[in-house]
Order: structure tokens, then sequence, then C-alpha cells
């Protein structure tokens, strides 16, 4: 089975390019914008996982004051 032999194509404001006709500056440009992407996917989902649990933990601390609140009317 031989390899395949497809070229990489970007596409940048609707234009086409084709990796292997861009200069080695431009594909080291390219790499750079395709780990900031990755990188910016990372964070936004730690974002996510750390809003999730700070939510968590306020909602754990209202409810543990709004006990608080309930034992001290009871008394």
């Amino acid at each position: 089975m031989g390899k395949d032999n497809k070229s990489q194509m970007i596409t940048i404001d609707d234009v086409e390019y084709n990796v292997d006709d861009l200069t080695e500056e431009q594909k080291i440009l390219v790499n750079h914008c395709i780990d900031l992407d990755r990188k910016l996917g990372s964070t936004q989902f730690q974002m996510d996982q750390l809003r999730v649990g700070k939510d968590a933990f306020f909602s754990m601390l209202k409810a543990s004051l709004d006990k608080g609140v309930t034992d001290v009317e009871a008394n």
C-alpha cells in the first residue's frame, strides 16, 4: 500500500493555500496559529471546568449559610 500523497490545504480569508507551496517562515506561522488554536480550546475547556467548580462551591457555601440561619432561627 502506498502513502497518501494528498497535499494539506489551509483556508485563510476564503482563499485556499497548499501548505507545500508556502515558505518555511509561512509554515512556521501556520504551525504557531494551529498550536495557539489548540491552546485556546484547552484553556476554554479549563475555564469551563473552573467556572462550574466555582459555582458548585458557591452553592455549597450558600446552602451552608442558609442552614446556619435556619438553625439560629429555630433556637
